[in-house]
């Protein structure tokens, strides 16, 4: 099993959450962020919208994953975004 689902609270956009968990009693820390995009700052046509999200999150930094789209509200839509983390065993760098 890859992943577990934690339902936390739900975060105001712009925030970051910190998680951290024991696995076989190894210690490792999770971080998310929430953005939001906001439609009006790309002039994007209702129709051009799934574009302007593709662009957006090909353009975010490579060490962040999406791991969620919410729901559009009014104006703009929030993206969860999940660090990637890397571990090294041995000579061995995996990023996970």
């Amino acid at each position: 099993m890859r992943e577990v689902v934690i339902l936390i609270p739900e975060i105001e956009p712009e925030q970051n959450v910190e998680i951290e968990v024991s696995i076989n009693g190894k210690k490792r820390f999770i971080n998310y962020k929430v953005e939001l995009l906001h439609w009006e700052s790309h002039k994007s046509p209702p129709r051009d919208r799934v574009t302007v999200l593709r662009h957006y999150i090909r353009e975010k930094e490579k060490d962040w994953e999406l791991v969620e789209i919410g729901a559009p509200e009014g104006e703009s839509i929030p993206l969860v975004f999940r660090k990637r983390r890397v571990e090294s065993s041995g000579s061995n760098i995996f990023v996970v």
